[in-house]
């Protein structure tokens, strides 16, 4: 029987470069450049770039400094910001818009829409891992108008349609 946990054969995902600007002095001075916790992980951490400890209120949503800006150049690429689900599961902190997309063109800075969805006031430090950074590829679409789609098995049956057990 195979060890689930014993060192895959196959090989790490490609790399892709990734062009970041540092906006905020404190990357590579007391906070290192965002990467990924774990061989394995497919996002990059995103810090909260706070000049002071932010407090969060049970509803309250703020709009948090990531201190970069990123450009992807390819428009074969996207980044999604998503949220930590440590944070969310724990103490109720998510993103504010769920997911944040990033086009490939946007050379902005990074902000991140924190929303307190729990019941206790939660402080968001300098620094802190709030979020992540994942890089997908896309596939863009050429709408095809048709008067009928081909049967499928699930059909149009909608929310639920399979039922709980």
């Amino acid at each position: 029987m195979t060890d689930p946990c014993a060192p895959s054969d196959t090989p790490p995902p490609a790399v892709q470069p990734l062009q970041v600007k540092l906006l905020d002095p404190r990357y590579g001075r007391d906070w290192p450049l965002p990467d990924y916790a774990t061989a394995a992980s497919a996002a990059l951490d995103l810090r909260a770039a706070l000049d002071a400890p932010l407090a969060l209120a049970p509803g309250d949503a703020a709009l948090v400094p990531s201190g970069l800006a990123i450009h992807l150049a390819d428009p074969g690429l996207c980044a999604l910001v998503l949220p930590r689900s440590g944070l969310g599961h724990k103490h109720g902190i998510v993103l504010g818009n769920g997911t944040g997309l990033i086009d490939a063109d946007y050379q902005g800075p990074l902000l991140i829409s924190v929303w307190n969805r729990g019941v206790e006031t939660f402080t968001i430090q300098p620094g802190d891992r709030i979020a992540q950074l994942l890089l997908l590829p896309i596939v863009r679409a050429a709408l095809q108008v048709v008067d009928t789609f081909q049967h499928s098995a699930r059909g149009d049956g909608g929310f639920g349609h399979t039922g709980v057990r």
